[in-house]
């Protein structure tokens, strides 16, 4: 053939196709893949024409052809990622044949199937993608080439006729790929010609996308389902602070991104690393990121989405930094129930949880795959290379030389006989993939083809999107017995095994299934095991759970971790993260979860605070009481008579009530007692202190008039002293009652008092509506008339003690005066003590007990003493006339003259 001009490929644009999205494409190929493309193409773009050299159409050495009615196309990794600068690598037995060969399988027991696409036979367009995606988009050009009409005017024969070119077949569907990365590069130009996809190993979540990926469907659930399955494995072992370790590339980084988004969303799970494997490790790289997984040691799950050579290096890392049982893995598909990651790494391994598509094992391909041989599949033109790895042995070819380090090849070798054979764990769903794209085929040749036995016109093209329309409804019983059907996005329903590497306990050590997920976790945590045959699950989380009583402080932007703060002083734990101060008449429990009501006490009568002062409360009235028989007994005798008898009894009587306040202060509480408390306790000293006020007062008054005149003062008979008494002590009484009218007497609680840091020492204190300050109120009219008599005691201090009882009221009181100026301190300075109220209680009472005693004792046992035991000195003396007195004041006053000016001047003993 001659070419008249350049040649020129058009491809007149499809009803379907979209002339922005073919520009793009020629465009990018143009300048991203031009040296590596095999197949030309020049599309009609906008009015441009892009050219690409032609070279190999019909002719495909890296291909399998099986001849068919309707054409599907396959993408398996037969051999791996060659090293730098070339595209393909070593051969992939498992991933790559076993998964090839499971294709083959499924198109002869479809093709031999007269009830599934009757009279019609698939064949295929079966190509290798290296494990690289570049490669298999490059392969994948294949597929689109017989949707390019060439434009053939301008062509000649040299005996010009028009050339006769052979139509490659036209691909309706494509069966892969593998790995996530490839599937996501081929589906994009698959989708601009409008061919559908069906893939039985990709996961990658981002491919669920159906906006960017509408004609991709795949038989495997997505990565966002086995993440939902991996967290809820994690929240059933109790687990909420993980790391996620992820190789480089889709499927690693995606599945953790889904795993990260969807721990998020449902809350409880923290990441605490997130580590990227680089797809080119450098020496050390695994130890490096060993190291930093123990950064957070407290994490001791690691979520982990590698391939298999990452995660074999990543436990021998483990083992080499002596970390053996320290790592708990929970990992993807890609570990699965593979031996090969956890080879002479089982002591590492140990307790690892592994999840995987649930799946069977094929018994009609094992033993089809298990009769292949080099004379019955030769369709399969990497099945040689195969051979030579499986067996270990080299084939002859001509003009090769035969390794003497190596076997030759019988051809009488037999797989799983002479060779160790397991069935690949994605079989099951490469099957699934092809018979989904048959039922597909089979329903819509139904709809289409109703008369027809074969290939009717409505089927010839099948349009791509009509096909994924019935692509998206099949719902059939797959290899493994499960229904196969597609969701809106095309992805398959998520069926999950729950495995357990276990080593110990087990007649047979290695994977055990411990549970399943289908939308749901089921696992049984009875049959769980970990590093040295432990059964109790060990701990993965951040901080420990707070004890009782004590309120987590959460740390900024980290939810799982906390820090535990204990509910001081009289706070109690109100919530998780609160705590609340108890009511004040309450202290909270002692292991600080609630409150409980603050125990109420008294002043009991056994206590020494009380002991103490009722003791010499009831000595001094039993001295009273005999102080009072003793001057009624002897009333009429001269001591009793000259010492006043009306202000000695009103004297008495206030002694008696001061020593009787003493158990009014100690009883119970109550309306009544207060009353009597408020009553009591500032009147026994009125009533004390208005008499002796009224005593010194007369004698004062006396002398004083008897220095100027023998006229006598007023008010200085018995009744007058009474008045004046009774006068003064109505004054108390008065105040007191306007007390009463304000503020009625009434008992408190007060659990301010007894309230030390400590809240086991807490008390509440049951006492009388008398605040300190309303004690010092109450006696502080006393006190005025206290210092008021002292002050004319001091006045009458050079009056004769043979004509009055001054001087013993002198001293009196000054006495009193030390003792009451003992007792503020004491009041006051314990208020502070946690026995504040017993300690002033008892301070009160006994100065006032003290306060009486000396009264009683300076002023009237004296007496006493004489009446009882020295009676003859009760005698009549000569009566004390005015005269008398106004003649002892001169005296007085002259001796006190003379004194001054150096002389001293014996006076006679008088006696009246």
């Amino acid at each position: 053939m001659t070419s008249s001009g350049p040649a020129l490929s058009s491809l007149p644009l499809h009803h379907h196709h979209h002339p922005y999205y073919l520009h793009i494409f020629c465009t990018f190929y143009q300048h991203h893949l031009w040296p590596r493309l095999l197949l030309s193409l020049c599309l009609w773009t906008g009015g441009q024409v892009v050219q690409v050299s032609a070279s190999h159409q019909h002719f495909h050495p890296h291909s399998i052809k099986i001849p068919g009615d309707i054409t599907l196309g396959g993408l398996f990794p037969i051999h791996a990622r060659g090293p730098h600068g070339v595209n393909c690598g070593e051969l992939k037995k498992e991933k790559g044949i076993h998964r090839m060969e499971a294709m083959l399988y499924a198109l002869d027991q479809i093709n031999s199937d007269p009830e599934l696409l009757p009279n019609i036979t698939l064949g295929a367009r079966i190509l290798d993608t290296c494990s690289r995606d570049t490669y298999a988009l490059e392969q994948s050009l294949t597929f689109v080439q017989a949707l390019i009409q060439k434009d053939t005017s301008d062509i000649r024969c040299s005996n010009g006729e028009p050339p006769i070119i052979r139509k490659p077949e036209r691909v309706v569907g494509v069966i892969g790929a593998s790995a996530s990365s490839v599937s996501i590069m081929v589906a994009n130009i698959l989708r601009l010609f409008e061919i559908p996809q069906v893939s039985y190993a990709s996961t990658a979540p981002e491919l669920s996308d159906n906006n960017r990926y509408d004609y991709f469907s795949r038989v495997v659930p997505p990565d966002s389902y086995q993440a939902q399955a991996m967290l809820d494995i994690v929240k059933a072992l109790g687990w909420n602070y993980v790391s996620t370790l992820a190789s480089e590339g889709n499927y690693g980084e995606s599945g953790v991104d889904a795993f990260m988004q969807i721990s998020r969303e449902a809350g409880g799970v923290c990441i605490a690393q997130s580590v990227k494997i680089p797809r080119e490790p450098t020496a050390g790289e695994f130890d490096k990121i060993i190291k930093r997984l123990m950064e957070t040691s407290n994490a001791r799950g690691v979520i982990i989405f590698a391939n298999e050579d990452d995660i074999k290096r990543v436990l021998e890392a483990a083992k080499r930094a002596n970390l053996t049982g320290h790592f708990l893995f929970v990992g993807s598909d890609s570990w699965g129930a593979k031996s090969s990651p956890v080879t002479e790494l089982e002591d590492v391994a140990e307790g690892a949880v592994t999840i995987l598509p649930k799946r069977a094992s094929i018994d009609g391909f094992d033993q089809y795959f298990m009769t292949r041989s080099l004379e019955n599949n030769r369709r399969n033109i990497w099945f040689a290379e195969f051979w030579e790895d499986d067996f270990r042995c080299k084939l002859t070819r001509p003009g090769i030389k035969l390794d003497p380090d190596k076997k030759k090849c019988t051809g009488d070798e037999r797989i799983g006989r002479d060779s160790l054979y397991e069935q690949e764990g994605k079989v099951q769903f490469v099957i699934d993939a092809v018979y989904a794209m048959a039922h597909a085929l089979h329903n819509m040749h139904q709809d289409l083809c109703p008369s027809s036995s074969g290939v009717c016109n409505n089927m010839d093209p099948v349009e791509g999107q009509v096909l994924l329309n019935y692509i998206r409804t099949v719902n059939f019983n797959g290899s493994a017995g499960t229904s196969v059907l597609f969701n809106e996005n095309g992805d398959a329903p998520g069926r999950y095994d729950i495995f357990q590497f276990q080593m110990t306990n087990h007649s047979h050590p290695g994977y055990h299934v411990i549970g399943q997920w289908t939308n749901n976790l089921r696992l049984n945590l009875e049959e769980m095991q970990w590093s040295g045959g432990d059964r109790s699950v060990p701990e993965s989380i951040c901080s420990f759970p707070c004890k009782p009583g004590e309120r987590k402080k959460m740390v900024k932007g980290v939810p799982c971790c906390w820090h535990c703060e204990l509910c001081d002083g009289y706070q109690y734990q109100l919530d998780e993260f609160n705590c609340e101060t108890c009511p004040s008449d309450m202290r909270p429990v002692p292991n600080r979860t609630a409150c409980r009501p603050t125990p109420i006490i008294k002043l009991e009568w056994n206590s020494p605070w009380a002991l103490v002062p009722a003791s010499l409360a009831m000595l001094g009235i039993l001295a009273t009481s005999a102080v009072v028989i003793t001057f009624i007994r002897f009333n009429d005798t001269p001591i009793v008579r000259a010492s006043g008898r009306e202000l000695s009894y009103v004297l008495l009587t206030g002694i008696f009530l001061i020593y009787l306040i003493t158990f009014l202060m100690i009883a119970e509480p109550g309306v009544v007692v207060c009353a009597f408390r408020r009553l009591l306790l500032g009147l026994g000293m009125a009533i004390t202190y208005s008499a002796m006020l009224t005593k010194t007062n007369r004698i004062y008054r006396i002398f004083e008039q008897g220095k100027r005149s023998v006229t006598p003062p007023k008010f200085i008979s018995p009744t007058s002293q009474l008045v004046i008494t009774f006068i003064l002590i109505s004054v108390q009484i008065l105040g007191v009652f306007v007390w009463f009218g304000v503020v009625p007497p009434h008992t408190i609680i007060d659990y301010d008092e007894l309230r030390p840091p400590n809240p086991d020492l807490a008390r509440g204190i049951l006492k009388c509506d008398m605040s300190d300050l309303s004690i010092i109120c109450c006696l502080s009219y006393s006190i005025v008339l206290m210092v008021t008599c002292t002050v004319y005691a001091v006045k009458s201090r050079g009056v004769p003690e043979t004509f009055n009882e001054a001087k013993p009221i002198g001293f009196t009181m000054y006495t009193t005066c030390i003792v009451w100026l003992a007792f503020v301190p004491i009041f006051f300075g314990t208020a502070q003590s946690t026995e504040k109220m017993f300690i002033q209680t008892a301070t009160l009472t006994v100065s006032m007990s003290l306060s009486a005693s000396v009264s009683l004792g300076m002023l009237y046992m004296p007496k006493v003493y004489v009446i009882i035991f020295h009676p003859e000195q009760n005698v009549q003396k000569r009566k004390r006339s005015f005269k008398a007195v106004v003649q002892a004041a001169r005296l007085s006053q002259k001796s006190t003259s003379d004194k001054q000016n150096g002389e001293t001047k014996i006076e006679p003993d008088r006696t009246q």
